[in-house]
């Protein structure tokens, strides 16, 4: 085989990344468009489900057929009202004990799992039943929010399609989060914050061929929900006044708060599931006996059952707050920790909304009882509280404050929730291991990142790593003589493998030691002869990111580096060893000790100095 063709062929296959991205690029916009329908199916199934539970509601509390949305506070069932959500429970139980246990909990939660130790594959039985379920718990009075087991759903129906598809894991991820932020697009218009919530609870990255395609699917969950539900914002607010320096730092406080209060309602949720967990019936029975404490609670502070979404109105219109707004939201909560603790199908985002919201106005009713002059508005702070309980509970910082401005449109609520939720993020982060999202899967084992990063060998240049000018051998020598060359201590002793050039310097290939002693091969045998494969090369502008995945899918241990410029010429070699050496730097500048003893020395027991000579 001539040189020529030698070269070019290695040039093909260090070419191959950018193949691959151009083919990655056709694939995305396939993507974009999968991820498109996928979400207008979730905003259709995110309005039945809505109609779903409004028909449930009016049937088994009002005793009337009708579609319309309707609160249960109202009805008039007296003591009966308390065997509503049992029978609710009943049937969540048996549907899980016989359909699928994957509907119980709140849905986010078991979608990271599934996307983390499952590929993404949720099975599809859960697309039926999990709405169906969630319609029946929240229709007989569950606290819950519709959101929650949207969001599942969404997920559940992007995870189906992606399987039928025959997408790889990756795609089928990205399809999954576009299904559950499409949901909850549908459910409270808030695109934006449905974006992000994806990127933060579901995508564990932040790269534009995962990013786009939930962008554009919430967009059009967005455009199917103005034309069923219209444009207004959900949680409409009145007008808020500027902001002063004083006041901001108030709103602050409260976000502190608010991240111990979250901290507490977190570990609260999971006391109660241990509890249950030692009750001495089977948790098909659960959730029947969880409707028991929603039922009377529900006697005692009727805006508990249900949705609450009028709740969440009411406190940051101003309309409830102090003493009333607190006693729901503690209501609410101990109905809620209950409910969902019982192993029923639920979610948590409106719950923690109205119990953020209501602790909020009463927070903010009781500043402004002391300091009345210090311009803390009482629907401020019911904002500032919901989302910063979510945001602490959570971790979904960005989701929280976009979600709060989405769903009330007011511009100048935006500094008061950053402060507020950064505030309580801070607090959560530094004394919450896990979160109301992760600890349930956290106990079974599975790790969820928590912190993305960009990665550290996209980070770095292959010439920045390489060795330079490396020990090569000629293409026209016969074995006998490089293996006497290797007897007297020809080469680099510390490396196994040797680039193989020509007499104008091209790369023809590499070989290792193992390869000249081979004992089936004669000492007369020239170089170029014993060579197994064209070269596998990596410019020297390559990433090592790009040159570790190129040794991984070629199955080499060692790279040629070329430059753009002249790929034929040979410049250096970048090994396995170098790219994990390249690590050291990021270590150190990680991980200083006390002392400023440099981490290299801990890890190779050798001295800055001995380094230098």
């Amino acid at each position: 085989m001539s040189d020529s063709k030698k070269t070019q062929k290695s040039l093909h296959v260090n070419d191959l990344h950018l193949q691959f991205d151009a083919s990655l690029n056709t694939r995305l916009i396939y993507i974009c468009c999968v991820s498109i329908g996928i979400a207008i199916l979730a905003a259709i199934v995110a309005h039945l489900l809505i109609l779903l539970i409004g028909f449930i509601t009016n049937l088994v509390y009002y005793g009337r057929f009708s579609l319309s949305f309707a609160s249960p506070a109202y009805n008039h069932l007296g003591i009966w009202a308390v065997a509503v959500p049992v029978a609710g429970g009943l049937i969540v139980g048996v549907m899980a004990r016989y359909g699928s246990k994957a509907i119980r909990g709140h849905g986010i939660p078991e979608a990271m799992e599934q996307i983390i130790v499952n590929e993404s594959r949720i099975a599809p039985i859960v697309t039926i039943l999990k709405p169906l379920s969630a319609a029946i718990s929240i229709g007989t009075g569950g606290p819950f929010g519709a959101e929650g087991p949207i969001i599942a759903t969404g997920g559940a129906l992007g995870s189906l399609i992606g399987q039928l598809l025959h997408t790889t894991a990756s795609e089928r991820k990205t399809l999954l989060a576009a299904g559950a932020a499409a949901g909850m697009t549908a459910t409270f218009g808030s695109p934006v914050a449905a974006t992000l919530l994806a990127v933060e609870l579901l995508l564990f990255e932040f790269r534009p061929r995962s990013f786009i395609p939930v962008a554009l699917s919430c967009s059009a969950a967005a455009a199917v929900r103005f034309e069923f539900s219209g444009s207004a914002p959900i949680f409409p607010m009145p007008g808020i006044a500027p902001i002063g320096g004083l006041t901001l730092f108030i709103y602050f406080l409260l976000g502190i708060v608010f991240g111990v209060i979250s901290i507490l309602v977190t570990r609260a949720v999971y006391a109660v599931e241990d509890g249950f967990e030692k009750l001495p019936v089977g948790w098909m029975w659960r959730p029947a006996i969880g409707g028991i404490f929603v039922g009377l609670i529900g006697l005692i502070s009727p805006h508990t059952l249900g949705v609450g979404y009028d709740n969440i109105d009411n406190f940051v219109g101003g309309t409830v707050f102090g003493r009333a707004a607190l006693f729901l939201a503690v209501m609410k909560l101990v109905s809620w920790a209950l409910s969902l603790g019982s192993g029923t199908s639920g979610g948590t985002l409106a719950p923690l909304f109205t119990i953020g919201g209501g602790m909020g106005s009463a927070a903010g009713a009781a500043i402004i009882a002391i300091f009345p002059h210090i311009g803390v508005d009482v629907r401020v702070a019911a904002l500032v509280g919901m989302a910063s309980l979510f945001a602490g509970a959570s971790r979904a910082l960005l989701t929280s404050i976009v979600f709060a401005f989405e769903t009330t449109r007011q511009p100048m609520g935006l500094l008061p929730l950053l402060t507020g939720c950064t505030g309580a993020y801070l607090v959560s982060y530094m004394f919450m291991k896990q979160t109301i999202m992760t600890e349930k899967i956290s106990r079974r084992g599975v790790r969820v990142p928590s912190e993305y990063t960009a990665d550290f060998l996209d980070q770095i240049l292959v010439k920045e790593s390489m060795s330079a000018n490396p020990v090569t051998l000629s293409s026209a020598d016969v074995l006998e003589k490089v293996r006497f060359w290797f007897s007297e201590g020809g080469g680099d002793t510390e490396h196994q493998g040797y680039p193989v050039v020509n007499e104008c310097g091209r790369i023809l290939g590499v070989l290792t030691r193992r390869d000249i002693y081979n004992p089936n091969l004669l000492s007369t045998d020239t170089v170029e002869s014993i060579l197994k494969r064209n070269p596998v090369c990596i410019y020297e502008d390559s990433t090592l990111r790009q040159a570790a995945d190129t040794i991984v899918q070629m199955d080499v241990g060692r790279l040629p580096v070329v430059s753009r410029a002249n790929p034929d010429q040979l410049i250096g070699i970048i090994t396995r060893q170098d790219i994990l050496a390249s690590h050291i730097r990021r270590l150190n500048e990680l991980h200083k000790l006390e002392r400023h003893i440099d981490l290299y020395e801990v890890i190779t027991g050798t001295q800055k100095g001995e380094i230098n000579e």
